[in-house]
């Protein structure tokens, strides 16, 4: 039997300019009349990750013409002092989204964040009121990981229509929120989730059709899990050492690329995949918000 072709590229960093793209020409419209929309983010401690993904945003943002600062503070912040700054933000006329990045410190408990947050200015989508609507299918705000899996099957024509998906990943990030995507009327796909308590997860896997690997395992999808001509999207970003590199590690996904892509028809790569659309549907949500406030 002869061997499939390798998998065709999903390519995040141009669907995402595309995106970006659009919201850049709607702020343009938006802001004949309005003044631009505003996102307040509140970074807490130093993590290098964090820090780098605050600074992406706020790069992306003044690409398209969202006006941004960022509330710092050091690691040993009260949670009280947090939840106070949330509440400054969301009585703040000026401010249309807020973005608390996660993680935050041990000792801050992130529910008691999020919940905070004013629904309307939750651009992260994950409020339990925002989170509620998604499940009723009529969301303000998606969460942007999800929300730029989505983005990126339609824009390459990937209905998921009939399709059989399974999410590795239980998270309230991208599991949840992606299976209830999947199953609203306009996707109609049938979903499974597996955790790290699903037995026999390699054989769930095997019979999807479309692989989501969203777990924080490098490389834990290997290429007998995955069934010929399937679409896999790979969510995962870890750290491998790598003496190889001047900076001593590489960055992989979830899912063994190079051995995957010979069996799937479609697939994402790590890095220039779905963290790419995250921080542009982030964008989207932001001129979302500024609507809402405008009609509010």
């Amino acid at each position: 039997m002869p061997a499939s072709d390798p998998a065709t590229l999903i390519d995040g960093r141009e669907i995402a300019q595309s995106v970006r793209d659009e919201v850049k020409s709607a702020i343009n419209d938006w802001t004949e009349t309005h003044r631009p929309p505003f996102l307040s983010a509140v970074l807490v401690g130093d993590n290098p990750a964090s820090k780098a993904y605050v600074r992406g945003k706020e790069k992306d943002a003044a690409e398209v013409g969202i006006e941004t600062d960022t509330h710092h503070f050091d690691a040993d912040l009260p949670e009280e002092e947090l939840l106070n700054t949330v509440h400054e933000l969301n009585e703040d006329a000026s401010v249309d989204g807020i973005l608390v990045q996660l993680p935050l410190p041990d000792h801050i408990d992130d529910r008691s964040v999020i919940d905070a947050i004013d629904p309307q200015k939750d651009v992260d989508g994950f409020h339990p009121e925002n989170l509620g609507r998604l499940l009723l299918g009529s969301p303000s705000f998606i969460p942007a990981t999800p929300y730029g899996i989505v983005e990126m099957l339609d824009r390459c024509d990937l209905d998921p229509e009939g399709m059989d998906a399974t999410i590795v990943g239980r998270s309230n990030i991208v599991g949840k929120p992606l299976a209830n995507l999947l199953m609203q009327r306009d996707q109609n796909a049938t979903v499974t989730v597996c955790h790290s308590r699903t037995k026999d997860l390699a054989e769930h896997v095997r019979q999807a059709d479309l692989v989501v690997a969203a777990l924080g395992q490098a490389e834990f999808i290997t290429a007998d899990m995955v069934k010929e001509g399937a679409v896999v999207i790979d969510v995962g970003i870890n750290r491998v050492e790598d003496a190889s590199k001047e900076r001593g590690y590489r960055l992989v996904g979830d899912v063994d690329f190079d051995a995957v892509k010979e069996k799937a028809s479609w697939i994402t790569p790590v890095p220039g995949g779905v963290g790419l659309m995250t921080r542009a549907m982030l964008l989207k949500n932001t001129m979302t918000a500024a609507r809402l406030h405008a009609s509010a």
